[in-house]
């Protein structure tokens, strides 16, 4: 089976799920040949709804075994095994699903489909109840313990229930995963799914002929162009293509003889600018004949004169005209790929890591604000070092010899370090936090969630609407609106 075709399986039984039609939903699902990790986990959920448990634990280990790295199968295959009273490999799946975690505080799964986040705190949890449901209950206080250190969140309060009913050596209701939520394919793929025109319909743009409307496909066709002219009659001069030129530059203009071109001014190099089918590009002005259109009378019917004088013999093409431009436009190609090759890519790693193009051998001052630039920070506030094969790391000041610096670049690429200089950090931050007013759901992964209340570390202001900053142990962009604006933590309201 295609991609294409489990897509759209995948949406259709997400769309019945979503009805209300779980039956509707899992038999598609079981249709899908190939499923992946998460149409493993999809099936399994509605068989937990469905309280088949076997059937429910046979499509978790499904997930596990596409994605050995998917904490939330885990967690889901453990509360299965919980509920048909093995405690012991439920136990074991919640303490894999624990190091799956891999010491973050919670995995938010929104971006790849699923409106969950799975918390480190409600793992162990989880973890304490099955100690509790094996009589361990030194190990289930300890757990929870640790959990209660975990929680982020005051909203987690049935943590706080757990180690009341493990006091007083009683079990509780694990922590589950809402029964309303599947993993949904990615939107944009689903989007693409959708049969899209990309020709469109055909329509008139420019014709001689007045109310022209013939959009099909027809051989060239003498036409009477005696009648009421175009309006780009009005905006240069009617002449006929007398040979064929092929454009070599993207402002040149393609015509084939017996074409009609309007010259809007030609100049002495023999190029013209013309206009032919609401189009404007230059053609050589000896491949064109000025053509006479009268518009007080026509031709006999015969389509012939009167006087049947032959046309005169048409001139030879003449050679094509040089251009200027296009040999300084290669010049200048020619000058910028020079320059862009004698660049270096500079890694800086700081709390995070940024890259930018430099010019090797550039001098202490100029290097340190530049960097400082990049990073929005003082250059007086930051310190540079760089690796050395033989001694390690060396911190760059003043004295240093650049010729060393710059003579580590491999590849065309130098890495740096850069540190805050002691007793700068706290200063900084005390200038860079802000209070937020409002709080703020990501909807992309490199957007800051927070909330109302939380301070958040100012690192960079990305425009006059975004800015970005750290909350929470995570680093990501968000409104300026959402916070105090013009005023950081520690300031003092004006009075008023």
């Amino acid at each position: 089976m295609s991609f294409v075709n489990t897509l759209k399986q995948w949406d259709e039984a997400v769309a019945c799920f979503e009805r209300g039609d779980s039956a509707a939903s899992l038999g598609t699902f079981l249709d899908i040949q190939e499923k992946n990790s998460k149409i493993f986990f999809n099936v399994g959920c509605l068989h937990l709804i469905n309280k088949n448990l076997d059937a429910a634990e046979k499509a978790f280990d499904g997930s596990i075994g596409k994605d050995g790295h998917l904490a939330v199968a885990f967690f889901q295959r453990a509360l299965t095994f919980y509920k048909k009273e093995r405690y012991e490999e439920s136990l074991a799946d919640f303490q894999h699903a624990f190091r799956e975690l891999r010491g973050n505080q919670l995995i938010d799964y929104k971006p790849l489909g699923l409106r969950y986040k799975l918390y480190a705190c409600e793992v162990l949890h989880n973890m304490a109840l099955a100690h509790a449901q094996l009589g361990q209950w030194e190990k289930a206080k300890e757990t929870i313990l640790t959990a209660l250190n975990l929680r982020t969140e005051a909203k987690l309060s049935h943590i706080d229930r757990g180690l009341e009913c493990i006091l007083k050596q009683k079990v509780f209701e694990p922590v589950e995963v809402p029964a309303k939520v599947v993993f949904k394919p990615n939107k944009n793929y689903v989007a693409e799914l959708e049969k899209k025109d990309y020709l469109g319909k055909a329509k008139v743009v420019s014709s001689i002929v007045f109310q022209d409307d013939f959009s099909g496909f027809a051989p060239l066709q003498p036409q009477d162009i005696s009648v009421a002219p175009h309006r780009a009659l009005e905006e240069g001069e009617p002449h006929t293509v007398l040979f064929e030129f092929v454009p070599e530059t993207s402002d040149e203009l393609a015509v084939v003889p017996g074409n009609i071109v309007f010259v809007l001014n030609s100049g002495e190099d023999n190029w013209a600018s013309v206009i032919f089918n609401e189009r404007r590009g230059l053609v050589p002005y000896n491949f064109l004949e000025r053509l006479e259109i009268t518009l007080s009378s026509k031709q006999d019917q015969d389509g012939t004169d009167k006087d049947d004088i032959p046309a005169p013999p048409r001139p030879e093409p003449l050679k094509r005209p040089k251009r200027k431009s296009g040999e300084d436009l290669l010049c200048k190609n020619t000058e910028w790929k020079l320059y862009k090759s004698s660049l270096c890519v500079v890694k800086v790693h700081f709390t995070y890591t940024i890259t930018m193009c430099m010019v090797p051998g550039l001098p202490y001052t100029t290097t340190l604000e530049k960097i400082s630039n990049k990073l929005g920070l003082p250059a007086m506030a930051i310190t540079l070092s760089y690796a050395h094969l033989d001694s390690g790391k060396i911190v760059i000041d003043e004295d240093t010899r650049m010729e060393d610096v710059w003579s580590c670049v491999r590849n065309g690429r130098l890495t740096l370090w850069c540190d805050l200089k002691e007793g700068m950090s706290e200063q900084l931050q005390s200038q860079n936090q802000l209070m937020a007013l409002h709080s703020y759901e990501s909807s992309t992964p490199e957007d800051l969630e927070f909330h109302q209340g939380d301070t958040i570390l100012l690192l960079s202001k990305v425009n006059e609407d975004w800015f970005e900053g750290q909350c929470n142990g995570k680093i990501g962009i968000f409104p300026a609106s959402f916070v105090e604006e013009g005023r950081h933590l520690g300031q003092k309201s004006l009075p008023k």
